[in-house]
């Protein structure tokens, strides 16, 4: 039986791959692996390639506690998570672009005698 119910993982602010693993009864590796190659549609799986890190350490993880519990039920809609994920690529991009944009605007309006 799970440590975790379904009540603590909505409570909890922050879930990290070892309470994901302890409420579903997998091993850590398991879930962060799943995540990573988009077998386990509980959250997102980011790597990051800038950090000076070993590559394990290099992901970072964000656990949606719904879509986990929904999950461990057998209730979670693959089509419906492929859109929501889709559509968040689409966010992400768009923030990207407009990050690059400000950057850019900063630096033409920075002062050169600083």
């Amino acid at each position: 039986m799970s440590k975790y119910t379904d009540d603590d993982i909505r409570n909890m602010s922050k879930i990290t791959v070892k309470v994901a693993a302890d409420y579903l009864g997998l091993s850590p590796m398991g879930v962060s692996i799943g995540m990573r190659n988009n077998l386990l549609p509980i959250g997102f799986a980011i790597h990051n390639t800038e950090r000076d890190r070993l590559y394990s350490e290099s992901w970072s993880y964000n656990i949606v506690g719904e879509r986990l519990i929904a999950y461990k039920y057998g209730r979670i809609n693959e089509i419906q998570v492929e859109n929501i994920e889709n559509n968040l690529s689409v966010i992400i991009e768009k923030f990207e672009e407009v990050k690059q944009d400000i950057s850019f605007l900063l630096s033409e309006n920075a002062d050169p005698k600083n």
